[in-house]
């Protein structure tokens, strides 16, 4: 293994926390008039994203300063007790219903949701389980029906939830650790197909999916209905222009834009900030993914190697999907844009993750 650096990747640092601190900032911007509303305090949820914030930095802080390869027993734990969480959270009475998923779990506004912390622990056990057995990649039932078979039973507890949008970003990002880890490209072709033909029997299985495809194509035919959201955001990205309106002059906060802290905050924030500030918080993003996939490419060590990649795939991928959906190029998921968007499971995780990658880039070339 590489001597490790004395310092973590200081390009990456910056990204993350320029990334988070626009997202404090937005979360209360595009907050305020509904946590008045609803709780008579306009800081009800910036103050919650400055706990999860500081929790979540503290963490990054202390994986960047404990050495990556540690994890790789606890890979298998942490898979268990995550399948163990995604069990659980599915029986009546025990997982909490939110925004029409049994995803969570916990008592009010408290709680976790197990399926975001399935993301990072598959990834890190696909790193251990594909880092140890790399060289039967090239067969398809020894060494890649293994994994395939783990990931798809993750995928599928998931959307007994159902919950599309997670189980699409885990899929995304552990498929990116097996292409990584030397996986045939005709096998990947070939799942590819399997995977679109699976993806439109979930969406033609249920009614809602099909009504987000429908109003995806053409919002217009259900504006009020399915392609309320779609349309509400283009209203909030179109007035922005170039430098938008200004910070905290956002119109569609005002209860016209569905969950303009969470799921659309890039529309509030393109409507105030315009196409400049939209712009710069993607370059942060940029920024961030090519640090990333400067330090797998780098690192001498397949584990590491694969578990960089993967936490990388899992940022890429929500990005792209939720900018694809605030934007009009991808049907409305349900996914939250990383280290922005208002959410407890989710900031205080990615926050642990980078700081398991700043970890990882202790030891690139």
């Amino acid at each position: 293994m590489v001597k490790s650096r004395t310092t973590p990747d200081i390009w990456m640092i910056v990204a993350t926390l320029g990334i988070l601190a626009i997202g404090v900032v937005m979360v209360y911007s595009a907050s305020a008039v509904a946590a008045f509303h609803d709780y008579g305090d306009k800081f009800y949820y910036v103050k919650r994203q400055l706990i999860f914030a500081g929790i979540g930095v503290a963490s990054m802080f202390a994986m960047m300063n404990i050495d990556y390869s540690r994890w790789r027993k606890w890979a298998l734990p942490g898979l268990l007790v995550c399948f163990a969480l995604l069990i659980v959270v599915l029986i009546p009475g025990v997982g909490v219903v939110r925004g029409g998923a049994r995803s969570w779990l916990g008592i009010g506004s408290l709680g976790i949701q197990p399926s975001e912390f399935m993301k990072l622990a598959m990834i890190l056990f696909l790193a251990r389980l594909l880092s140890e057995r790399q060289h039967e990649l090239n067969s398809f039932t020894r060494g890649l029906l293994p994994p395939l078979a783990i990931l798809g039973t993750a995928f599928g507890l998931i959307m007994l939830q159902p919950d599309l949008g997670t189980g699409a970003v885990m899929i995304g990002a552990s498929l990116l650790v097996i292409y990584v880890a030397g996986a045939r490209a005709t096998h990947l072709a070939g799942l590819g197909l399997i995977g679109v033909a699976g993806f439109v029997g979930l969406i033609a299985a249920a009614p809602y999916r099909l009504a987000r495809i429908t109003a995806f194509l053409d919002p217009w035919q259900d504006p009020q209905g399915a392609g309320y959201q779609s349309i509400q955001s283009l209203y909030a990205i179109g007035p922005g222009g170039l430098v938008g309106l200004g910070l905290g002059m956002s119109r569609q906060k005002y209860n016209y834009l569905p969950e303009p802290q969470t799921d659309f905050i890039f529309s509030i924030l393109a409507e105030e900030l315009g196409f400049i500030g939209g712009s710069l918080l993607i370059v942060l993003f940029l920024v961030l993914i090519w640090r990333g996939m400067r330090t797998a490419i780098t690192l001498s060590d397949p584990f590491g190697s694969f578990l960089a990649a993967g936490i990388v795939g899992i940022i890429g991928t929500q990005v792209l999907m939720n900018i694809g959906v605030v934007i009009g190029l991808l049907p409305v998921t349900g996914i939250t844009l990383p280290l922005v968007s208002y959410g407890g499971s989710s900031l205080t995780l990615l926050l642990t993750a980078l700081g398991i990658l700043l970890n990882l880039s202790r030891y690139s070339r």
